[in-house]
């Protein structure tokens, strides 16, 4: 068993303890996990000679759709599957203990929006529902339950019910946060607009092929005018992660203090790209000890000034994700 605590993790107050803990969790994973070994192992990787953060070699995403990405010998609990596309290989998360992920999404949520028990959350997450091992429903129920509001809820298909409890909530003061998918908040502000002040919009991405691709910014300028609201928020997070971005407007993400993003070069992806440059999104998630914390993926981003970053679009050659089909702007 590694000497690593979860409470490491979310305690995290500077970069720092960052980097310590990440190389830390990278010579216990280096170790345990069999197919992060292997792949060490053929990258020619020297694992003691690894000493800072940029050194580390990434696992590429694509590793969860064929191979078990998982360390130590701890049994699988709890299995997450990504929705994909028809026709496409779906990843896998094998999580080994979901208190590590519930703890990661609402301490980070909670952090981001306020205590659960003020809000009442809504979703709507038709695509989602049918995909019974989901990460995001889990995360959202876990939320709905929390917030322990009477109205909160998920609504399939029945967009007219929901619109009719938006206004009716609105009219009380309550803090709300509608948690959708793109297509299905595109069909509820085209049938339904109104003028929602009380309520933060938070898209998970994905048209699922029920629409044609719009850009984030053509999302969230339709949506804000179909809701009334100045901002669209968003939720970054993919099923082989237990951490997730948000974005309170702009398409402008910050992580929580246990997550990294890093920009690498797209021709050499050993090579990391300074602040305000493109490139492929590494992320280092440290809440999946168990699993693996070095995340190479197929999406393209930069950093910001400020340390938040951006999603600009999708290698071509990668699958497209269910989650988050985006459209190089």
């Amino acid at each position: 068993m590694h000497s690593i605590s979860t409470n490491d993790i979310f305690t995290i107050k500077n970069a720092s303890q960052f980097n310590d803990l990440a190389i830390k969790i990278f010579n216990y994973q280096a170790k345990n996990n069999t197919v992060y070994k292997k792949y060490l192992f053929h990258l020619g990787t020297k694992i003691s000679s690894v000493k800072a953060i940029n050194e580390i070699p990434f696992l590429p995403i694509e590793f969860f759709k064929s191979q078990m990405v998982k360390t130590g010998s701890n049994e699988t609990v709890k299995t997450f599957y990504s929705s994909g596309t028809t026709g496409t290989k779906r990843s896998s998360h094998f999580v080994t203990d979901t208190s590590i992920y519930e703890k990661s999404f609402l301490t980070n949520f909670e952090n981001q929006y306020g205590k659960l028990n003020d809000i009442c959350i809504l979703a709507l997450l038709p695509t989602y529902l049918s995909n019974e091992s989901s990460s995001l429903v889990y995360m959202v129920n876990k939320l709905i339950a929390k917030s322990g509001h009477p109205d909160s809820g998920f609504y399939l298909d029945n967009i007219e019910e929901l619109s009719i409890k938006l206004q009716s909530l609105e009219k009380t003061n309550t803090k709300i946060i509608l948690i959708g998918v793109s297509y299905a908040l595109i069909d509820l502000a085209e049938k339904f607009p109104m003028n929602l002040s009380n309520t933060v919009i938070m898209e998970t991405g994905g048209m699922k092929g029920k629409r044609k691709e719009l850009t984030k910014a053509e999302l969230h300028g339709f949506l804000s005018s179909g809701f009334g609201v100045k901002s669209i928020h968003s939720e970054y997070g993919m099923t082989e992660l237990l951490s997730q971005a948000y974005s309170t407007g702009e398409g402008i993400f910050n992580t929580p203090p246990w997550m990294k993003i890093l920009i690498r070069d797209t021709y050499d992806p050993f090579c990391y790209l300074e602040k305000g440059k493109s490139g492929g999104i590494n992320i280092i998630d440290l809440a999946n000890i168990n699993s693996c914390s070095f995340i190479e993926t197929s999406d393209l981003g930069k950093i910001n000034s400020d340390n938040s970053f951006e999603v600009l679009g999708r290698f071509d050659n990668s699958d497209i994700r269910g989650c988050n089909l985006l459209h190089v702007e």
